[in-house]
């Protein structure tokens, strides 16, 4: 990149603030920012920023007023690389909650988890949210114990937000994994390593980047989401794909205007 998309920004909301606002010739809020396929249920969902953000805002609403979660606040996420997930990374840094993807939930003021997690879940005191993580972002056939339903509770939230604290970049964002090692970053230091790392897998603004890794460790979300963001680029987030053929890989690249395939 010749020059960082969004400069000045230095939390990564205010990278999403910078395509609402246009930040770049090659930057359309109503173009898609995050598209997710999962090859197992035949899913496919499409966001734009616009979309995109009007999601954070309403699962900050549901942080800040309904969970009580504010700056200083731990959030153990353990969901896959989903388009839901990257809402929530987004709503917990909106509000200045660390977001511990794959976190311990024994040590987490909160829980956010898919199915798969939810009995590892239930060990968290605090609140805990449950995501079906089905096809249309629908409910849970019956909401498991202990939990909140995201999608039962997310709807009536409200469209706009404002941190009832303001969110510094000095503040903690992110604790993550780097070749099994803890990393733990603020939200000025997630956006340096953001940017970073687009330069070093060479994604640039307008790109399109595909990815098929966990959010687990920062591999997985600076392929996923942190690169493209900080690039001013749309991510397509695939699960459940390792059964694809070449072909259908090809079909997928074209049809998506993939640009960079990353896992």
């Amino acid at each position: 990149m010749t020059s960082p998309f969004a400069a000045d920004a230095r939390t990564p909301v205010e990278l999403l603030h910078a395509y609402l606002r246009g930040g770049s010739p090659s930057v359309d809020p109503a173009a898609p920012l995050v598209t997710f396929y999962d090859d197992a249920t035949g899913e496919r969902v499409e966001l734009s920023a616009r979309t995109f953000d009007n999601w954070v805002a309403k699962t900050a609403n549901l942080l800040q007023d309904e969970l009580n979660a504010g700056p200083g606040d731990r959030a153990a996420l353990l969901l896959p690389a989903h388009w839901q997930s990257a809402v929530w990374l987004l709503a917990c840094w909106s509000v200045g909650v660390a977001a511990v993807p794959g976190g311990d939930p024994a040590a987490a003021d909160l829980v956010v988890s898919g199915p798969d997690g939810l009995e590892a879940a239930q060990a968290c005191e605090g609140e805990r949210v449950a995501l079906a993580l089905r096809p249309l972002g629908g409910r849970f056939p019956q909401r498991p114990d202990g939990f909140l339903d995201y999608a039962a509770e997310v709807p009536g939230q409200g469209d706009r937000f404002a941190p009832y604290s303001p969110v510094t970049p000095d503040a903690p964002a992110l604790e993550t994994l780097v070749d099994g090692l803890p990393l733990k970053l603020t939200g000025d230091q997630t956006v340096q390593l953001a940017r970073e790392g687009a330069t070093r897998l060479g994604v640039d603004t307008g790109d399109r980047v595909l990815s098929t890794l966990s959010y687990d460790d920062w591999a997985g979300l600076e392929a996923g989401l942190l690169a493209p963001l900080a690039a001013g680029a749309s991510v397509v987030l695939c699960r459940n794909s390792e059964g694809l053929s070449a072909e259908q890989w090809e079909k997928r690249v074209e049809s998506e205007r993939v640009t960079l395939r990353l896992g």
